[in-house]
């Protein structure tokens, strides 16, 4: 017998919602809907509920928040309200996103 090879570590990927670009898992950042209908960023992508990745990009995150985007990725209603908050996360975190996103 020969030397066994080595077996690739399977990296898991996803989809953005706003650009449709697929990247790592962990370069992305998760918006989850629980079930009572409360949304949250999910930074360690281990919370339960339906959840949504947006890249770290300041464009996908504009485009990503309309409120139909949202609300259809996630099947669930979303209100006036809670778009606020995650665009106030975006705001107080703006160093973590890239300033502009290169579409293919």
């Amino acid at each position: 017998m020969g030397e066994a090879q080595k077996r690739l570590k399977h990296i898991p990927e996803r989809t953005c919602i706003a650009c449709r670009r697929r990247r790592q898992k962990w370069e992305m950042l998760r918006i989850v809907c629980d079930i009572e209908g409360k949304l949250e960023i999910d930074t360690r992508g281990k919370k339960s509920g339906r959840g949504a990745y947006l890249c770290k990009s300041l464009d996908c995150w504009n485009d990503g928040l309309k409120k139909k985007k949202i609300e259809h990725a996630l099947k669930c209603n979303v209100t006036t309200e809670q778009l606020m908050e995650l665009q106030v996360y975006v705001k107080t975190n703006v160093n973590d996103f890239e300033e502009t996103e290169t579409r293919a």
